[in-house]
């Protein structure tokens, strides 16, 4: 076997509320550091400190500007899957065929199942989740036991590059 890449997905957050909420959340602490630190106003009933409210206001910010630069990818080459979830992984993982004793799509609840999307861990052994939206997501059970769920908004796509190389396993 090579390493043709035979599947390949980037995912972003895109969903419109999560920028709803964090532009809504940037929105009141950019108007408490007006009112409060330039104006000289409180701001709310019982002010946090000057310093307290920007360093919250700047975090708020950065949680913003890293939302832009969350990425989900994932390739599948014939030597295995790769995926990595930027910038929480800098390089990728790669899992090897040989590794994997299942690997399939499934639907799957996110919010039931691993609490979310983003990097998640999953209650009472539901294993690893790298997911950024949907329910649906390639599921791999690995000889050893662990259990990981790369999510994809190509669930047919990605079936069909696993029994391209013979690798749908279930």
């Amino acid at each position: 076997m090579g390493n043709k890449i035979v599947f390949e997905e980037t995912q972003r957050f895109k969903q419109w509320w999560i920028w709803v909420i964090l532009s809504a959340v940037n929105g009141l602490f950019l108007f408490g550091v007006f009112r409060q630190v330039i104006g000289g106003h409180p701001f709310g009933d019982k002010p946090m400190s000057d310093s307290g409210l920007l360093f919250l206001t700047v975090m708020m910010l950065a949680l913003t500007i890293a939302f832009l630069f969350f990425k989900l990818e994932t390739f599948i080459k014939e030597d295995g899957i790769y995926v990595r979830f930027f910038p929480m992984h800098l390089t990728f993982k790669h899992y090897t065929w040989d590794q994997i004793k299942k690997s399939y799509v499934r639907t799957y609840a996110p919010l039931a199942e691993f609490g979310g999307w983003g990097l998640r861990f999953g209650l009472f052994g539901k294993g690893i989740a790298y997911n950024v939206s949907g329910n649906q997501g390639l599921n791999l059970e690995f000889i050893d036991g662990k259990k990981i769920l790369i999510g994809t908004n190509k669930p047919d796509e990605i079936t069909e590059a696993l029994k391209k190389i013979g690798q749908l396993k279930t």
